[in-house]
This record gives C-alpha cells, structure tokens and sequence, in this order.
C-alpha cells in the first residue's frame, strides 16, 4: 500500500493520515509506505495551492519517519532535486507528465533508491519498456511502474486493464493507482474535476487481474483537500475497501 494526502498541506494532517492507514495495514497485514507531496509541479492555474516547498516539505516528511518509522516515497520533478530528496524518502515517484524526461530518470536512478515511475496519459504500456532501459541502465537498484489511466478524449482518463500484465511483462512490479485513475484532467475550469464513486471499482478490477500494489491518496476530508479534492478517497472507508482487497486475492490465489 502506498497512500496518503495528495500535498503536503501540514505536518498534523500528514501524522493523522500516516498512523491511521499504519494501523489499518497493520491490522490487516499490509506492507504500507506513506506517500505526500512537497510540491505539484502541474497544477491546472497558478492559483491553485502546491504546496510547502522543497525544504519544509522534506523536513515534514522526515518528521512522519521519524514518529511512525514508516518507509516514505514523494515525486520529483527536476534531476537537481533527487540526491536532496533521496536523502529522506525510501522511494522516488516520477510523475505521469515526465516519465520521458531522461534527465529526470537518470539523475532518480543514481541515488541508489528504488523509482516508481506513473505511466503517462500519453503513452502505450509497451512503450514503458524504454523507461525501464533507461532506469536499468543508469544502475537503478529497483523499478516500479504505475498506471494511472490514459487519456481518452477531452478531460477523461480511462483505464486499460491489459496494461497490468503488459508493464508486469517488462520484469517489474506494477502499481494500480486507483485515485488518479478517475481524474477528469483540468475538468472543473481552473482544476481538475474526479469521479470518486468510481474508484472502488477500479481497485476490485486491478487486484482481481493482478498487481504488485495499491496506490491511493487518502483525506479525512476529501472535499476540503487543498489538492486533487474530487478524486482523493475518504480515509474512513479505506479499511473496508482494503478488506475487499485481500478478500479478491485470496479468492484467486495470490
């Protein structure tokens, strides 16, 4: 399980929301590492918040290591900020919109942390493989990929399955990310809109074909969140979910 608010919007909000999904995953025997934002980089306006910044939010999250001693991961988004970010967190997450971007994937590669790379809206799952011969080539001690849908129209995302076992296919664990899978990109004027009824859904899809991890921002209050609101799944009704979660696993033998 990887989860947590989508930005770092305070320090209390990141320790609430980390010790309540440890309990939870403890509870139910799910390896879990939190996951926040220091900055968002592509927000749809420039009125829209992004967060504390590089320092603050790293002091942050080293904060919630320090209390919970729970693994962390935050995405990077030039090639200067990964040695400073690697630094704190146990993984490096590449956003959607840069999974190309070689210089990114390099400099990510050469700290010696593992990268988790989204997959763009843009790109086939069988083009992912350029990305994995990038990372391995550059020493990468370990490699995740994340689908988070692709792009389908104006302000829609839809999900292919058969991506799943395509990405896994390269040699990698693959990650469903279930919030931002139901993402309407720029959908709501100056940000993005969600479906976030849908997102159960679509988790019971993905573990019933198979993957590697769960990933999914959560909120004690999804509709005041400073960032991604309609897509980020309430923290209250994760347990029950995760629940259905490892009953679909047992059911088909994982």
């Amino acid at each position: 399980m990887i989860a947590g608010p989508c930005v770092i919007e305070s320090e209390s909000l990141c320790l609430h929301v980390a010790r309540e999904v440890q309990a939870i995953c403890t509870r139910l025997g799910i390896p879990y590492i939190f996951k926040a934002s220091f900055d968002k980089a592509n927000r749809t306006s420039l009125r829209s918040f992004r967060g504390p910044g590089l320092e603050e939010g790293l002091r942050v999250l080293a904060e919630v290591k320090r209390q919970t001693g729970l693994p962390l991961t935050t995405d990077i988004h030039e090639p200067w900020q990964a040695e400073r970010v690697a630094a704190v967190v146990d993984l490096l997450q590449i956003p959607a919109f840069l999974c190309r971007q070689t210089d990114l994937l390099v400099a990510a590669a050469r700290t010696g942390k593992p990268v988790n790379v989204k997959k763009g809206q843009f790109m086939a799952p069988w083009d992912m493989r350029h990305v994995v011969e990038k990372l391995r080539e550059s020493g990468a001690s370990g490699i995740l990929l994340t689908e988070r849908g692709v792009s389908f129209g104006y302000n829609t995302l839809v999900v292919d399955f058969t991506s799943l076992p395509q990405m896994r296919a390269l040699g990698v664990p693959v990650v469903f990310d279930a919030t931002h899978s139901v993402q309407l990109p720029g959908g709501a004027g100056a940000r993005s809109g969600g479906r976030r009824e849908f997102i159960p859904h679509l988790v019971r899809a993905a573990v019933a074909v198979g993957i590697d991890a769960l990933f999914m921002e959560v909120h004690p209050d999804p509709d005041n969140g400073l960032s991604d609101p309609a897509t980020m799944f309430p923290l209250s009704e994760l347990e029950a979910l995760l629940k259905q979660v490892i009953a679909i696993r047992q059911a088909i033998g994982l």
